[in-house]
């Protein structure tokens, strides 16, 4: 990007982070529905997307980066959701949900490398190549940025799952239990650790490494935003 471009992307994520501020947090309480949820991931993917863009032309990427960010920025004005957050005062909760959206933000900028990889890899083997992908960096490059985003965000997908575990008391005030999140959760974890084994042991890469990715990012999504989604749209309840 060039500086005037990289410049008002900026704007637009200090604009977008306001925005989400005051969603979060407007008053004493911490409220975090499904569209807020889905528009912190996409806002932290994009955040991550910006810095990336200082030391790698990742000029392709914009298609899929900016639109997205553009939707999720009025998500929340459609789904404002009322969900309060309990222990949100405390600040091991804090910590442990500052880190579990680190987690999520960069799973979903990895889910946007294996899309845009995708599409790539299917022009270049039927020979045709658009000139809105034409800035990407080669495909093996593309692959090496995927999976030490995968690796970053899967040491912090473990963090969040360690301590949920852990110190569900300190946490959530209760003592740990089992739900749909929590499958989903680990079915994520579980898909990504295949992921990262495969590549390592028997060197999975191409179309096998792109939906073992995209698999594990849709698990990850039903965990929170999709069960919120059904609590909030679907069965149009606030708790």
């Amino acid at each position: 990007m060039s500086s005037r471009e990289r410049l008002i992307l900026l704007a637009a994520l200090l604009a977008h982070g306001f925005a989400l501020h005051v969603s979060i947090f407007p008053g004493a309480q911490m409220r975090f529905g499904f569209g807020v949820a889905l528009s912190l991931m996409v806002w932290l993917a994009i955040c991550f997307y910006w810095v990336e863009t200082l030391y790698t032309r990742l000029d392709g990427l914009h298609a899929v980066a900016m639109p997205a960010g553009a939707v999720a920025s009025l998500v929340p004005m459609i789904f404002p959701g009322e969900h309060v957050l309990a222990n949100a005062a405390s600040p091991a909760f804090r910590a442990h949900f500052v880190v579990a959206m680190l987690a999520y933000s960069l799973f979903t900028l990895a889910a946007l490398h294996a899309m845009l990889m995708s599409v790539a890899g299917r022009q270049l083997h039927n020979a045709r190549f658009s000139r809105l992908l034409s800035g990407l960096p080669p495909l093996l490059t593309m692959e090496a940025l995927l999976f030490r985003l995968i690796s970053i965000a899967f040491v912090l997908l473990t963090l969040t799952l360690a301590s949920g575990v852990l110190f569900s008391e300190t946490l959530f005030g209760q003592a740990f239990r089992v739900d749909h999140k929590t499958v989903f959760a680990f079915v994520s974890w579980l898909l990504f650790g295949a992921l990262l084994v495969g590549r390592q042991l028997w060197g999975w890469r191409g179309r096998i490494a792109l939906r073992w990715t995209l698999a594990g990012f849709v698990a990850l999504l039903l965990a929170y935003v999709g069960s919120r989604f059904v609590i909030e749209v679907v069965l149009e309840r606030a708790g």
